[in-house]
């Protein structure tokens, strides 16, 4: 099982760690039995190994590549910063100097409670790791972009919003509008999300960093294939699996790729001083039916592979390394864009009237014509969310 805890006894004998053959064996990684020592270095070895790329003698010393990592104060995005600021330690110590600079930005939290207790944890991020920089930003912050992407609030479906002439009073009003708009949970959830990416990407631009850490696991990415799939995505996954350039001209990094969920959060309890304080806990996920209404798609993706990752972490990596060999079209730099993902759609193949299906007649049935035209200009994802019918 992996990053599950052991007593290290076997037939009433001290249980030695595989690797080092010395120490007791605490954690049981794969079906290997290592001490925590041989389990932290696991760990390292596994995100450095992914940041070969951004050595010190890869690196100019006139102009120092900046990167961006958003921290959502789960197990994973705090261990990677864990991870790298160690990284960056070792190469100060050993060169007189990192090899890039590590902008951490925290998107916050629409619920006040969480937003405040988030705060706290990150001043207390901020006190631990104090070398690099840090910026919040509100969700709301993504209509500060308008004259960067091609996001308006009527992209959506103006005619669930009545007058298209209100004046919003604030960006919050805005955005409260536009998800007020969408009668779905998982339609809600996805637009949000979508949104986060978009904002994160456009303050990575204004910043002038050259690309963005994601704090993605094995688990989490084997979630976001399932999802994005279901939710008529798929054509984007080439970009939110993958390792390498995006469609914004910035570089995407998973290097917690090889990791599963449960072993970062093992990693997190064993580190000296432990990471728990600063990661946010949030509930198991919630044991709903497949038909229950608060419901969304990334929900099941994520109760299905965590019960999966626990007795059969291959099959969770198995599903990363396939969905990994999808290749970015060679066009895709002169594709139509998706309003609201900004992710190029193949061949053009626009809204649910471009990709045809039994679907095409519902639009037809639930939506007037203006509706119909927006709608065109979304990729077929964004547009089933649009209409609240995923």
């Amino acid at each position: 099982m992996p990053g599950k805890h052991n007593d290290g006894i076997q037939n009433g004998e001290l249980r030695l760690c595989k690797r080092c053959q010395v120490l007791e064996a605490s954690v049981l990684v794969r079906m290997e039995h290592l001490c925590r020592d041989c389990f932290m270095t696991y760990v390292r070895t596994k995100v450095v190994k992914r940041m070969d790329s951004y050595r010190v003698r890869d690196s100019k010393v006139e102009k120092q590549r900046v990167l961006l990592l958003p921290l959502s104060f789960g197990a994973s995005s705090v261990s990677l910063l864990h991870i790298l600021d160690y990284q960056l330690q070792t190469q100060i110590d050993r060169a007189k100097r990192a090899g890039y600079v590590l902008h951490v930005v925290v998107v916050e939290a629409r619920d006040l409670s969480e937003t405040l207790l988030c705060k706290a944890k990150l001043a207390e991020i901020q006190r631990r790791y104090p070398r690099h920089t840090y910026s919040t930003l509100a969700l709301a912050d993504i209509f500060d972009f308008n004259h960067i992407i091609d996001l308006d609030i009527y992209s959506i479906d103006s005619a669930q919003l009545g007058d298209q002439s209100r004046a919003f009073s604030s960006k919050e009003e805005k955005l409260d509008a536009l998800l007020s708009s969408l009668p779905s949970t998982t339609s809600k959830f996805d637009v949000l999300c979508t949104l986060r990416t978009r904002l994160i990407i456009e303050f990575a631009k204004q910043k002038g960093c050259e690309g963005i850490f994601w704090g993605d696991s094995t688990t989490r990415l084997a979630e976001k294939t399932l999802a994005e799939t279901a939710k008529g995505r798929g054509f984007s996954l080439p970009w939110q699996i993958a390792d390498g350039a995006s469609p914004h001209d910035l570089n995407f990094k998973y290097p917690l790729r090889d990791l599963l969920r449960k072993e970062l959060v093992t990693f997190s309890e064993l580190t000296s001083p432990p990471l728990t304080a600063l990661i946010f806990s949030q509930p198991q996920t919630a044991r709903l039916s497949a038909s229950a209404k608060s419901t969304t798609i990334d929900n099941l993706m994520s109760q299905y592979f965590e019960s999966v990752e626990e007795n059969y972490p291959s099959i969770v990596a198995n599903v990363v390394r396939t969905s990994s060999k999808l290749r970015i079209p060679s066009n895709s730099r002169t594709d139509q864009r998706c309003k609201l993902c900004g992710l190029p759609v193949p061949e053009g193949a626009m809204g649910i009237h471009g990709w045809g299906g039994d679907q095409k007649a519902t639009v037809d049935q639930i939506d007037p014509e203006t509706t119909r035209r927006q709608v065109q200009e979304l990729c077929y994802g964004c547009a089933r969310s649009a209409l609240g019918t995923t």
